[in-house]
């Protein structure tokens, strides 16, 4: 993954850039759904070329998130640095409605209304 150099977000700008995320996410999960692999070459090359293909979509899926600066925690699971902790948000939560600390991570997401 790129070394994008750490951003800090409020609340407003997280926001404005999550139908972008949303978007992407959405596109990644569409082409996971859709995948196809052909099963010749031989016992378990078809679940071999699966996981390949799988690993790049979410590779290139974290990639292009990175590149707006958030930080991707797992698969289709997002952090915005507020600087006092993360504004959260996971496919697909339809808005930004949960914040963490550095240190408690997804279990500790609060909701912020």
């Amino acid at each position: 993954m790129s070394e994008t150099p750490r951003k800090t977000f409020t609340f407003e700008e997280a926001r404005a850039l999550l139908p972008e995320v949303r978007e992407r996410t959405r596109r990644a999960v569409e082409a996971l759904s859709h995948l196809a692999i052909p099963s010749d070459g031989g016992p378990g090359a078809g679940e071999a070329r699966a996981e390949r293909a799988v690993a790049e979509t979410l590779a290139a899926w974290a990639n292009g998130i990175e590149e707006l600066g958030i930080e991707v925690k797992g698969p289709w699971l997002v952090d915005f640095d507020s600087g006092a902790g993360y504004y959260c948000w996971k496919w697909p939560e339809e808005s930004l409605e949960f914040f963490h600390g550095y240190e408690e991570g997804f279990a500790g997401r609060v909701r912020l209304q």
